[in-house]
């Protein structure tokens, strides 16, 4: 019997939920006006075009996630119960609110469209007679908030620089964010490989230390002038030494849809 790793990752999974498919669903609302943001970031990997002219929101809800486009996973737009504004997130490291606000889809930069979307990979049933070994199976899966920003001439390519260079000063001795009062301790990001799209970039994200950590997925690529950003847990991996797997299906699915 497993009731106090199952308790343990419950309440952690819980409260690991809570803080995706509330506070980290702000600033990304489909139906939101044009997103801006933290300042943009110097310098670039592949500079992009100036002549780069952005998908408006309506365009970018065309090239959006849709019920049925990932296979085994439900699908669902955000809300304007999603959005929060700038001013409800804080950082108490100037040089980690790049890093820190892209958790929670706040405003960066000048992007012309938005669109978001919740994706929740469905569980496998099982059908074991120990109702704790079903309970931790119902768990295991991700859940990711997936959000779109476009942006005309380099704006793009300005936020993904943006954050890496955040994140690469933010790597080690952590930072804690503030959203409506709620303090959360990032204690470490660990650089990941991903693919997909012009440019990708992906991090390990864990809040908290010991059996009370809980990791997160963090991806971010650019198609042309169209930020995608990925933000994932899976509700039954807790701990320090816990980890999944980066959602793939979904941000191939999406970088398919984004051309």
């Amino acid at each position: 019997m497993r009731t106090t790793a199952v308790r343990r990752t419950t309440l952690a999974a819980v409260v690991a939920s809570l803080t995706l498919l509330t506070t980290a669903c702000s600033g990304s609302d489909s139906g939101a006006e044009a997103d801006g943001g933290a300042p943009g970031a110097k310098g670039g990997a592949s500079a992009e075009p100036a002549a780069v002219k952005a998908l408006s929101s309506a365009e970018l809800e065309k090239v959006s996630l849709e019920q049925g486009d990932v296979t085994g996973h439900k699908i669902t737009k955000t809300g304007p119960e999603d959005i929060a504004q700038p001013g409800e997130v804080t950082v108490d490291k100037k040089e980690c609110e790049p890093i820190g606000f892209a958790f929670y889809g706040v405003k960066r930069g000048a992007p012309v469209g938005n669109a978001g979307r919740k994706v929740v990979e469905v569980p496998t049933k099982n059908e074991s007679a120990d109702p704790e070994d079903a309970l931790a199976d119902a768990l295991d899966v991700t859940s990711s908030l997936v959000t779109l920003a476009s942006y005309d001439g380099d704006g793009a390519t300005k936020s993904l620089t943006e954050i890496r260079e955040s994140a690469t000063e933010c790597a080690t001795g952590g930072f804690t964010l503030t959203m409506k009062g709620s303090k959360q301790k990032v204690t470490k990001l660990t650089e990941e490989k991903v693919t997909g799209g012009e440019e990708a970039l992906a991090w390990r994200v864990q809040m908290g230390e010991g059996d009370e950590a809980v990791p997160f997925k963090l991806v971010i690529l650019r198609q042309g002038g169209t930020v995608a950003t990925f933000f994932s847990l899976n509700l039954g991996r807790t701990g320090a030494e816990s980890d999944f797997e980066l959602p793939t299906a979904v941000i191939d699915a999406q970088v398919e849809k984004l051309g």
